[in-house]
């Protein structure tokens, strides 16, 4: 079964340069196929997103300008990550409920994710998701 333990912080590789950086997401960088990319933008002050799990999907987020807070839960631990550089990224394997709030003014978060669109993926209920952990574990 899938623990908050299991979440990761994952540098992305960083080329300094006297121009600026450039990272690179490519190869082994994130452990899942790419099949799509989003991001959040222009969230309003005290705006939240997520609040849901996903039953295969894997997501990797990034905050690529500004800051925000990333509440993870596993159904009986919860860890709060604040994402607030570009060359780090946040892997979210399966069956980890999120929610991301405390946007900063500019803030962009990029999700990569693991599969393309499917509503049934996705639990957006909380009491839910724990009836789902309690089944499969």
């Amino acid at each position: 079964m899938t623990t908050i333990n299991d979440v990761q912080l994952i540098e992305v590789p960083k080329i300094h340069d006297t121009r600026g950086n450039l990272s690179v997401i490519e190869g082994k960088t994130i452990p899942f196929e790419l099949k799509r990319v989003y991001y959040l933008y222009d969230v309003p002050s005290g705006s939240e997103r997520g609040g849901h799990s996903h039953i295969e999907q894997k997501e990797f987020l990034i905050a690529l300008s500004g800051s925000f807070d990333v509440v993870l839960r596993d159904g009986i631990s919860q860890k709060v990550i604040t994402l607030n550089k570009p060359n780090f990224g946040l892997l979210i394997p399966t069956g980890i409920w999120r929610e991301l709030q405390n946007f900063s003014s500019g803030s962009v978060c990029l999700v990569l994710a693991s599969a393309v669109f499917d509503e049934g993926d996705y639990i957006r209920n909380f009491k839910e998701f724990r009836l789902f952990k309690n089944r499969i574990s």
